[in-house]
């Protein structure tokens, strides 16, 4: 990872910055797709890393995809339609996977604008707060294009299909207060607390039991597309692997003890 997307840890909370400020932290370039790649995997093998903030430096989340690049038809822009075809599999698909697919709670601290691009990588989240000065849109039809990141398949599962449809097919933009009335975003902060905040929220997800609380996420990821049926089965299985674990009696001697529990992940 370079400069552009910063990695800190500290205790068990991994903290991601979009790190491009002067420009509203815009994705989709080459060494993007290493980035999160690395960053993902990263948090994945550190099972010490049991939450992970997402947020952006400087007055934007991101403003998506860089539209200079789109006018002048330059950098992943250019090139034939086959080109542009295997640059979304192989760039901006991959950034998506690669945060899609961390094992750990992700929540969003959304400190800024978040438009087409950036507001659908909010929405790989788990969970999303944001700066009273935040702004939401899919304003992908506003310069001719179409959610090209999987954004159609996330937010009509986070809004709904109407308010997900509304979003889109008028391109215009949400206030915090708004995004709150529609599940979009559990709450917003001034500014200077948002980060305090999305810390509060990472610090009481780090105490529970760090391999059930990757279960956990697992299943309520399965569970938007799979059967009924197919939950309860992965629920049996990884159930009976929790109750084995000295974690699972930890939980019980801090439950009957009254105390927050000492978790080891074993």
């Amino acid at each position: 990872m370079n400069e552009w997307l910063k990695f800190e840890k500290k205790g068990s909370i991994a903290t991601l910055t979009m790190n491009r400020p002067d420009i509203r932290n815009p994705l989709g370039e080459l060494e993007d797709v290493q980035n999160f790649e690395e960053a993902s995997d990263k948090i994945n093998n550190d099972r010490d890393i049991r939450c992970v903030i997402l947020t952006g430096a400087g007055k934007a989340f991101s403003a998506g995809g860089n539209v200079k690049n789109m006018q002048n038809k330059s950098g992943n822009f250019s090139g034939s339609s086959v080109a542009l075809r295997e640059r979304y599999r192989f760039g901006i698909h991959k950034i998506i996977k690669a945060v899609w697919n961390i094992d750990v709670p992700v929540i969003a601290a959304i400190n800024g604008p978040a438009i087409g691009l950036g507001n659908d990588v909010a929405c790989l989240a788990d969970m999303r707060i944001s700066s009273e000065k935040a702004l939401f849109g899919v304003t992908f039809l506003k310069i001719g294009l179409i959610p090209g990141d999987g954004g159609a398949w996330l937010l009509p599962k986070i809004i709904g299909m109407a308010r997900a449809s509304e979003l889109l097919f008028t391109a215009k933009l949400i206030d915090p207060k708004t995004a709150k009335e529609w599940g979009l975003i559990s709450d917003f902060y001034k500014d200077e607390d948002l980060m305090v905040e999305a810390n509060k929220l990472a610090e009481s997800i780090v105490k529970q039991p760090p391999d059930a609380l990757r279960m956990s996420k697992k299943l309520l990821r399965e569970g938007m597309g799979v059967s009924f049926d197919n939950i309860l089965e992965m629920s049996a299985n990884m159930q009976a692997l929790m109750h084995l674990t000295d974690d699972h009696q930890e939980a019980l001697s801090a439950f009957f003890e009254k105390r927050d529990g000492d978790f080891k992940g074993k």
